[in-house]
């Protein structure tokens, strides 16, 4: 199988390959990895290999049905997005999904299903999607997205092919951001692409508008207003952060890289070189492997919590909490 915007990830790739040769492809596969790591986009090149007419290598990106998958008006593709809160992928989307699957497909030979953020489906919705999963026609084809697999039903997951993407090397992910904002030079691109652990996506946004070094700047005054113990200091330096839940998920991946280096020590992958000393200071290894669980759990309260204010006053509790202050 060809993999032409999917970047990185050479184990999915041929694992992903070694199925489609053997024409063993499954009816079901979730792709589990955080946000911006490019799972919508390993979706969306299976499902146009699935509908390509070539006789090599797929997809092939030159036939009708890819050029329809291409520009998203493929009619046996359909795509499912919930926005990312809990509960938020509903019960009568799925009943949709399986209303449709009694349909043949319209051009090709498979009919597929995009499900992305099915992590967001409740347990009622997940039943509902088991009993197709369990017994689907021929040419369905369900492909989820989830950011961990742990937010779906075992039933759901023995029932799946999972499959877990991963950032991408600081090179190559700094040539993918450059060719997608030219006011970004290699250097700065691979800076950003470093800090958030290969995420693609989120180097991207955070290089928007010019908002890396000022994250970056974030992330340091959290470090040493935790390190010092002082309250104050720490909540002074999230005061900015009160009015965009953005830009708070972006620092809370930049922490989780940086609590990482320092629990981890060797080179600073973050590039935070100073504070991950001052970390590996401050804190036994006991105390920087909670603040990384702290710091993850708080990123995925980040996606979800509406009232910004209440979040920062959880951030620093939390943080404070887990470094013993």
């Amino acid at each position: 199988m060809n993999f032409t915007y999917f970047k990185g990830n050479e184990n999915v790739k041929r694992r992903i390959s070694a199925l489609f040769a053997s024409s063993r492809l499954p009816h079901a596969i979730l792709i589990e990895g955080e946000n911006g790591l490019g799972k919508k986009t390993l979706a969306r090149e299976i499902a146009c290999a699935l509908v390509c007419r070539s006789g090599a290598d797929k997809p092939c990106y030159a036939c009708s049905q890819c050029v329809k998958a291409l520009k998203g008006v493929h009619p046996d593709i359909y795509e499912y997005c919930a926005p990312g809160s809990a509960n938020s992928f509903h019960i009568s989307t799925v009943r949709s999904v399986i209303k449709d699957c009694a349909v043949i497909p319209n051009e090709a030979d498979y009919k597929v299903y995009i499900l992305a953020n099915a992590h967001c489906m409740n347990n009622a919705a997940q039943n509902a999607l088991l009993k197709i999963l369990e017994e689907p026609p021929s040419y369905a084809v369900f492909i989820l997205t989830a950011q961990n697999r742990s937010a779906m039903l075992e039933t759901i997951l023995s029932r799946v092919v999972c499959v877990s993407v991963q950032g991408v090397s600081p090179e190559e992910g700094a040539q993918i951001v450059v060719s997608q904002n030219s006011d970004v030079s290699f250097e700065e691109a691979r800076s950003a692409v470093l800090t958030f652990g290969g995420n693609v996506g989120k180097a991207l946004e955070s290089l928007a508008g010019g908002k890396f070094e000022e994250m970056l700047a974030l992330a340091d005054g959290v470090c040493g207003g935790i390190a010092g113990g002082s309250e104050y200091e720490l909540l002074k330096t999230l005061s900015p952060l009160v009015s965009s839940r953005q830009d708070t998920a972006a620092l809370l991946a930049m922490l989780k890289t940086v609590f990482r280096d320092a629990l981890a020590g060797g080179e600073a992958l973050s590039g935070r070189v100073e504070s991950v000393k001052l970390l590996r200071r401050s804190f036994t290894r006991k105390k920087l492997l909670g603040l990384f669980e702290a710091s993850e759990a708080l990123y995925d309260m980040a996606l979800k919590n509406a009232n910004q204010q209440l979040l920062i006053t959880k951030i620093c509790c939390t943080l404070r909490e887990a470094a013993g202050r």
